[in-house]
Formats: C-alpha cells, structure tokens, sequence
C-alpha cells in the first residue's frame, strides 16, 4: 500500500478527531440527564417521603445509571393546595404527583370502591395487589391525560378517639368525627356520628379544642401529629380490620410520559409494578403497626374489636356500599360489578399473601 503524504495524514488526523467528537458528542446527547419534579402533600419527614416516595426515586434513578433524577418537592412547596395536585400533573406544571384520590371528590368514582367499608379490610399488599389486576379493565378511564404509575391503599381507617372508649356503633351517635374523603364521611354518617372534614395538619388543634371528638384515620399519623398525646382511645376491628381506607395515586404528565425514551418507560415500570406494590403494602402496614405502638407505649388504650363486635359495624355500615352502587349507577357505572370484582380480587391475593 502506497503512504499516506503528509497532507493525506493531517485529513485523515482532522477527520477522524471531528467524528470522534461528534460521536462523544452524540453520546452526551444521548445521555442528557432527564429531570423530573416530583410534588406530594406530606412533610419532608413523613413516611411517605422517607420510606416510599424516596427510595422509588433512588431505584429509579439507579437502573437509569443516572440518565433520570427525580426532585421531590414536599408539602406543596411548588404552591397551591392538596386537592390542586391531580390538575397540576394533568396540566404539566408538574411532572409527577403523589396525591388523594378522594383530594377531589367524585374525580374517581370507580377507584372509591377499594375505599368503602369490608371492601378492604386489614391486608394493604391484597387490596394494591386488587387494584392493579382491576386497572386496565375497571379503573383506567377515568385516569385521562395521566399515566398512572402506581395506584395503593394506606393500612385503613382505624378511630380515635378524645375521651370516649367506643365498642359499638351506638357510642358514636352525635360525636363529631373528622372525616378523610367522601366515603369517609359516609361511614361516619352510618355510625350515626357528624362528619366533620378537614386537612390533615389542622387535626391536632381541633382534637385539644374538642372541636371534634375524634378521627377517622389511621393509626401511621399517630407520630406525625402527636396523637398519643391528643387522644386516650385507639379502636379498630378484630384482626386489625378496618372501616375503609384512602386511595392513593403516583402518577406522571401524560405528555412527558409519552416524550420519555422507550428504555426509561420500561424502567420506570420494572419499578412500579407487582413487587413494588407488594412492598408499598409492606411499607404502610409496617409504619402503622410503629404508630399504634407509640400510642400503646405513652399510655393510651388500644380497642381491638371482639369478632360479634366486628359484625355489629358491618351490619351497620353495609348501607354505605349500596349508598355507593346507586351514587355511582347515576354516573353509568356498574357498582355491584366493581364492588363484587374487588371483593374477589383482594380475597385472591389475601389468600395468596
């Protein structure tokens, strides 16, 4: 082969540096770090930072060796209130959000039946588990211009009480309860008690005002806002059964979702799918088993419902899941099915647990 001449070589030197720059440079292109703003409700210290939303971040982060960091912004710290957050994902002035489903009643109707009384019961791995089988088929048109990540439940609602030991319904005629969402509220107007509804952090000082004389809520908000030192009494039913519980929602702009490279989607659902909402089910039971203990320890009295007591509250608040089937037939919605769906689902994956 003939040599290159000098002049030869020196191309040959410039053309290769330039495509070896712009192969770097494609490269970097490539791996342009994606940053996205996570928004939620809760403090920077509330379990749901600490011990759910954090660690998905990380693990996130970690299989997109860096290509995706996700900032989390607590305590509506980009503005507005709670019940704005689903419209603020919608419209893109966030990326992802962590929120209530019930934050914006009548939003999700079909996701309110995890929400009613013996509909879910003391099994939060069961009833996530149940709303992931039922989500394409059940659940997810009422999830336009989002895509949901992952749906849970917390551990349920358990009540608290000021100075009132309850063991049946009848204790509760009259007394004024704070209530989380709508079916809450229902539940609350079953036991024949008034629903009083409020944002989570104003229920210390309305509890030490005797402006209510209780909550529904569960027992993983005992630390947060000090409730040992609020109320004497915890009850729930037997075998940690409760009087339903929240729906709650991760959820990204759909518009982003849709811009992200194929290999990041497919991260992001390798990290939200069955074992992660098995775990998140772990996470919540976990930091409310740590809530209830608190409260066992400063002295206050932990109510386990006997069995007969148990079925007492469900007689009663049967009525609130047919409230629901006739609330939601009026919208074109099947309850009976969604309701008889979900019974089945979270029976499957209690006894599967």
């Amino acid at each position: 082969m003939k040599p290159l001449s000098g002049a030869r070589r020196a191309a040959c030197l410039v053309t290769g540096a330039t495509l070896a720059m712009l192969g770097f440079a494609g490269t970097g292109l490539a791996q342009e770090t994606i940053t996205l703003k996570l928004h939620h409700f809760l403090g920077p210290n509330a379990p749901a930072q600490t011990d759910m939303l954090a660690p998905w971040a990380e693990r996130i982060e970690e299989a997109s060796e860096g290509r995706v960091q996700i900032e989390i912004f607590p305590a509506m710290s980009l503005g507005g209130r709670p019940p704005e957050l689903i419209n603020q994902v919608r419209d893109g002035v966030v990326d992802i959000v962590w929120t209530v489903n019930g934050y914006t009643a009548g939003l999700f109707p079909r996701s309110e039946v995890f929400e009613l009384p013996f509909i879910h019961t003391n099994d939060p791995v069961a009833t996530n588990l149940a709303m992931r089988e039922m989500f394409d088929e059940y659940l997810a048109e009422e999830y336009s211009g989002i895509k949901v990540l992952f749906n849970h439940v917390h551990a349920g609602q358990a009540i608290h009480m000021v100075d009132q030991e309850v063991r049946s319904p009848d204790d509760l005629a009259g007394k004024r309860i704070r209530i989380p969402t709508r079916t809450g509220a229902w539940v609350v107007e079953a036991l024949g008690a008034n629903p009083v509804s409020m944002p989570v952090p104003d229920l210390p000082q309305s509890l030490s005002r005797k402006v209510v004389d209780g909550a529904l809520i569960p027992w993983e908000i005992i630390p947060a806002l000090k409730l040992q030192d609020l109320t004497d009494y915890q009850i729930e039913g037997a075998d940690k059964t409760r009087f339903g519980t929240t729906t709650f929602q991760v959820s990204m702009n759909q518009a982003k979702w849709d811009s992200l490279p194929e290999d990041i989607r497919q991260i992001f659902l390798d990290n939200s799918g069955d074992e992660w909402v098995r775990e998140v089910g772990r996470i919540w039971r976990d930091i409310d088993d740590k809530g209830i203990a608190l409260a066992v320890e400063a002295g206050n009295n932990h109510i386990t419902l006997t069995e007969e007591e148990t079925g007492a509250f469900q007689t009663t608040l049967e009525p609130v899941v047919e409230r629901w089937v006739e609330e939601v037939s009026t919208k074109g919605i099947d309850g009976n099915a969604l309701v008889e769906a979900a019974r089945a689902a979270i029976a499957q994956h209690t006894q599967s647990n």
